[in-house]
C-alpha cells in the first residue's frame, strides 16, 4: 500500500466558516468588484437527455448509466473550474466510470453490513459546503442545476462517503482502542525523530486496480494537475476524486514525517517549494498528487496564536463582481472607511455591533500554522497588530479584520489524544485500502463500453 498513510491528528483550532471562506485577496476591493468571474460555465438544465439510461457498467447487479457518468463528470468539471464542454467531459469518462464502480462497491458493502446513513448526516455535509463557500441555504442546489448537475449526484456521493466511514469505523473498532503500550510506542517513535524534517501535505490518490488501466489513470491525474495549477482549490478536487480516506478532509494529510512517506513521494517532497503541486507520483496501488503546505523540524516547531476582531458588512443579495448593486457599493465604502480609520480592536467590535453582529466579532483564537487557507495565513502573518486589513469581499458581504495580538511559542510533544488519533487514523487508512482490494477482487463487473 502507499506509505502516504495518515497524519497524527493536530491540535487544530477550527476556523469559523465565514472567516475561512472569504475571498482573501489583499488588493483593492474596488478591483475585485470590477474583476471578471474566474471561470465561465456553460449552463445546462439538469434534466434527462436521450441516452442517459444507456448502461455503462453493471457492478454485482447494480447498474451505472450514462446519465450517472455524465452528472458526476459535470460535478467534477464544475468544482475544479474546467470548462463544461463535450471535449473536456469526454476526457473524464473512463476515470469517472471507474470511480463510480468503486463507489458502488463501497455502498454494497455498507448495505451488506446494514449500515444506515441518516438524512441529517447528508444535510449537515451540504450545509457545511454552503457555509464554507459563503452560500445561502439552498444556493448549492441552484448552482448545480445551472451546470446540468442533479443534486442527487452530490447526495449519492455523500451517502457513499459517509457509509464507507461507518464501515471502516466498525472494522477499526473490532481491534479495540489503542493500548497504552501502542501510545507509548508511538511517542517513542516521535521522540526518536526530533530534529528531523516534517511536512504538512495534502494528497489526491488515484488507484489503478488493473495494470491495463494505468494509462487512463495517468491521463486523469494530468488533467487534475492542470486544473490545480490553474487555481482550482486542492481541497475541493481532493474531496471529489481522491480515493483515499483523506478525501473527506479535502486530502489533508496533516504533518507527516519522512518515515511515513513512500520513498518516491519523499524524493519529490524534498525538492518541492512550499505551495507547489507535484507531477503524478507512481506509488503502490496507483498514482498520487501531493501539495506541500509547510515544512518544519519535528519537536522544534513553534505555533503562532492570533487573536483578532472582525467586522462583517452583509449584502442584501449575492455579489456579481461585474454589476455590484448600490447597497453593495455602499457597504464597500463603509468597509473602506473602517479599514482606513480603525486603530483598535474595540473599534472593530463597535463597528460589527452597528451592523447587527451578523457574524461574531471574535472568531476565537487561531493557530496560524493550522490554517488551511494560504491566503488567510499570509494575511494574518503580515498584518501589523492594531492595523485593519483591506476590505475582503465575499459573495454575501465584506469583512475587515484586525490582529489584536500574536503570540509564538513551542508546540511541544504531541498529546495523549494526538497519539491515539494518529494510531486510529493509520488503522483506518490501512483497513480502507485492504477492504477495497478485497471488494474489487471479488466483484462481478460487466463493462458495457
Amino acid at each position: 500500500m502507499p506509505a502516504l498513510i495518515h497524519p497524527r491528528t493536530r491540535r487544530a483550532t477550527q476556523v469559523p466558516a465565514m472567516l475561512g471562506a472569504l475571498a482573501l485577496v489583499a488588493g483593492l476591493a474596488s478591483a475585485l468588484f470590477s474583476s471578471a468571474p474566474a471561470a465561465a460555465q456553460t449552463a445546462r438544465p439538469a434534466v434527462s437527455a436521450p441516452g442517459d439510461n444507456v448502461i455503462v457498467a453493471i457492478v454485482n447487479g447494480d447498474v451505472i448509466s450514462r446519465g450517472d457518468v455524465d452528472s458526476r463528470r459535470r460535478l467534477f468539471a464544475m468544482s475544479t473550474g474546467l470548462p463544461i464542454s463535450n471535449d473536456v467531459l469526454d476526457r473524464l469518462n473512463s476515470q469517472v466510470t471507474r470511480e463510480l464502480i468503486d463507489e458502488r462497491l463501497r455502498l454494497q458493502e455498507s448495505q451488506r453490513r446494514h449500515v444506515i446513513v441518516q438524512d441529517k448526516e447528508i444535510a449537515a455535509a451540504i450545509a457545511d459546503i454552503e457555509a464554507r463557500n459563503n452560500m445561502p441555504h439552498g444556493q448549492l442546489a441552484k448552482q448545480l442545476a445551472a451546470n446540468g448537475v442533479s443534486m442527487r449526484t452530490l447526495i449519492d456521493q455523500f451517502r457513499a462517503q459517509i457509509a464507507w466511514g461507518h464501515v471502516l469505523r466498525q472494522d477499526v473498532a473490532e481491534k479495540g482502542e489503542p493500548s497504552e503500550a501502542d501510545i507509548a510506542d508511538q511517542l517513542a517513535q516521535f521522540q526518536a525523530q526530533i530534529g528531523q524534517p516534517e511536512y504538512r501535505m495534502s494528497e489526491i490518490f488515484t488507484p489503478v486496480a488493473n495494470p491495463s488501466l494505468d494509462g487512463e489513470a495517468l491521463h486523469f491525474t494530468d488533467t487534475v494537475i492542470q486544473q490545480l495549477r490553474a487555481g482550482a482549490p486542492f481541497a475541493v478536487v481532493a474531496a471529489q476524486f481522491s480515493q483515499s480516506q483523506t478525501a473527506l478532509q479535502g486530502g489533508d494529510l496533516g504533518w507527516v514525517q519522512p518515515s511515513q512517506l513512500d520513498p518516491a513521494v519523499l524524493r519529490v517532497v524534498n525538492e518541492m517549494p512550499v505551495g507547489a503541486v507535484s507531477n503524478p507520483i507512481k506509488v503502490a496501488g496507483g498514482y498520487t498528487i501531493v501539495t506541500l503546505r509547510a515544512k518544519r523540524e519535528i519537536g522544534r516547531e513553534t505555533e503562532t496564536t492570533v487573536k483578532l476582531r472582525q467586522a462583517w458588512f452583509p449584502f442584501t443579495s449575492l455579489l456579481n463582481p461585474q454589476q455590484p448593486t448600490e447597497q453593495q457599493m455602499a457597504q464597500l465604502q463603509v468597509a473602506v472607511h473602517l479599514s482606513q480609520t480603525a486603530t483598535s480592536c474595540a473599534e472593530m467590535e463597535a463597528a460589527n455591533a452597528r451592523v447587527g453582529n451578523v457574524h461574531p466579532s471574535d472568531p476565537g483564537d487561531l493557530v496560524l500554522e493550522q490554517l488551511g487557507n494560504p491566503n488567510m495565513r499570509q494575511l494574518l502573518s503580515n498584518l501589523q497588530v492594531g492595523h485593519a486589513s483591506p476590505p475582503l469581499p465575499a459573495q454575501d458581504g465584506i469583512a475587515v479584520i484586525m490582529v489584536c495580538s500574536r503570540d509564538t511559542k513551542s508546540a511541544g510533544l504531541p498529546s495523549h489524544d494526538d497519539l491515539m488519533n494518529k494510531i486510529i487514523g493509520d488503522r483506518t487508512e490501512l483497513a480502507s485500502r485492504q477492504l477495497m482490494r478485497d471488494l474489487q477482487r471479488r466483484a462481478a463487473i460487466d463493462m458495457r463500453g
